[in-house]
């Protein structure tokens, strides 16, 4: 339905972050149960500090034992006299920590990474700068790389955990739960789709371009569109994201395939616009993620 985080702060007290408004949901869901829903957006700020020497520039500023920090885990600290609660999260696939913080403390915190990172050559990204990142990381956007499915209008829209690369979400030996009978059938039988990554030739895509003299023209940033991947005249899938990766130094994107071409290696075309025309570059099938840094667990 959605995606986010949950961190347990005390024996009950839980932050749930979201993509969409799910406030609504939640006050549903909790009728009759002996919880309490506070909406915090306003008074919440969180900082993103992402990148090989975020962990680096993180205890020049407080003394958080963050090597002992695992992956998906928090602690709490200080920067400064700002208290902080750190979690080892993030959507850029690398090593990265989100810092989370009193709204009133945002700017002070902010300044205070800014300074503390200015050593490592610390840069401050905005949401251009994420989307590629995320690509490369293999990681999905709802709403782009698949519809949530109390969104989809018809039924063709939704997708399955085992068709968005997700399986491992699915513990189908844990007993009942909602679903559970439609996706064993799913996991027996195999998705009819598979979510995988496309790197896209430089030689095909140079070779279109040769033919109206112009070298290629990559888009300086992430797009967000459904394009059609093709296996000679068939069409077997389309592509919902893609990018120029400046760390891989090539032209990738994700893409909902058939099963029957989703197998690593599997060669397949990607419709590319040259010139006003609707042209095809060769692809190759690849797993996701396309950057995937020891690090990052490390």
């Amino acid at each position: 339905m959605d995606d986010g985080t949950l961190q347990r702060l005390d024996r009950d007290v839980f932050r749930l972050t979201t993509n969409l408004p799910n406030l609504r949901w939640l006050s549903d869901a909790a009728m009759g149960l002996r919880v309490t829903l506070e909406d915090v957006s306003s008074s919440t700020a969180a900082l993103a500090l992402q990148g090989p020497n975020s962990r680096e520039i993180l205890k020049s500023v407080c003394d958080a034992e963050l090597d002992e920090v695992k992956f998906f885990r928090l602690t709490f600290s200080r920067v400064g006299d700002i208290p902080v609660t750190i979690s080892r999260t993030g959507y850029t696939g690398d090593l990265g920590y989100e810092i989370w913080v009193d709204a009133q403390f945002a700017v002070r915190l902010w300044d205070a990474l800014i300074e503390g990172g200015e050593p490592y050559g610390i840069t401050p990204a905005g949401i251009l700068a994420l989307d590629i990142a995320r690509i490369e990381a293999g990681l999905l956007l709802p709403g782009v790389d698949y519809i949530p499915a109390h969104r989809a209008i018809i039924d063709s829209r939704k997708s399955s955990p085992f068709e968005l690369g997700l399986g491992w979400t699915v513990k189908l030996e844990k007993g009942g739960f909602v679903g559970r009978t439609a996706l064993l059938q799913e996991w027996r039988r195999g998705p009819a789709w598979q979510l995988k990554g496309l790197e896209i030739q430089w030689d095909s895509l140079e070779a279109l371009y040769q033919k109206f003299g112009l070298p290629p023209e990559l888009p300086g940033t992430a797009w967000r569109t459904s394009v059609p991947v093709y296996s000679h005249r068939r069409q077997i899938g389309y592509a919902t994201s893609g990018c120029w990766s400046p760390t891989l130094k090539k032209y990738i994107a994700l893409a909902h395939l058939r099963s029957g071409y989703a197998e690593r290696g599997t060669q397949v075309a990607m419709e590319v616009t040259v010139e006003h025309q609707r042209k095809r570059a060769l692809a190759r099938v690849v797993d996701t993620p396309f950057f995937d840094p020891e690090r990052k667990r490390a």
